[in-house]
């Protein structure tokens, strides 16, 4: 630890914050001592590249072949399904919120997210995701005019809606689910 300078005002605020810590200590230590902690610190707009870079990665090591997507409609094409890749941290209520979902051209969206000791991951169709987003499943992100262009969709990963029971947010699962969904492209 480095050396605190002599001034006793900032000796007495990190004394203090030392005795706050305490309070927040479940939800700070769970991420300090996790394998994702670093994640937490990025950006926001980088903490979806690295989810993109997640799947990609463990999509490859399970023999799927991943590309970047020619366009802006999905983020990456998986043994020629179009994926849109969703990425969460655990809020500290407990939930996984997935931002920024809409009606464009892929074909599954995969959503991650990672607790400090865990991982869900979830495969969902398009057509899953516009039907629970038409019906209230999935929540529109935005008010206004912009309330139908983007949606989210929060899990709880210990209680997850009823529609999701199909799944069980297990990544063995999930993997095993993508498999299904590329099977079904290539016997179209």
């Amino acid at each position: 630890m480095r050396d605190l300078p002599l001034d006793p005002d900032v000796r007495e605020i990190v004394s203090i914050a030392d005795d706050l810590r305490s309070s927040y200590k479940n939800y700070d230590l769970d991420w300090t001592e996790s394998p994702f902690g670093w994640i937490k610190a990025l950006p926001s707009r980088t903490v979806g590249k690295v989810g993109e870079q997640l799947i990609e990665r463990w999509c490859t090591k399970q023999n799927f072949d991943v590309r970047s997507s020619p366009d802006s409609e999905a983020d990456r094409v998986i043994s020629g399904l179009r994926v849109e890749i969703k990425f969460s941290t655990l809020w500290k209520t407990g939930i996984y919120k997935f931002q920024q979902l809409r009606d464009q051209a892929y074909d599954v969206v995969i959503c991650l997210g990672i607790s400090p000791h865990d991982v869900h991951c979830w495969v969902l169709p398009k057509k899953v995701i516009l039907e629970q987003w038409e019906s209230g499943g999935i929540q529109s992100q935005h008010t206004g005019s912009q309330g139908t262009d983007t949606a989210w969709l929060s899990i709880n990963p210990n209680t997850p809606q009823i529609w999701l029971t199909p799944q069980n947010g297990r990544p063995v699962d999930a993997i095993q689910i993508l498999r299904q969904f590329v099977e079904a492209r290539h016997h179209e």
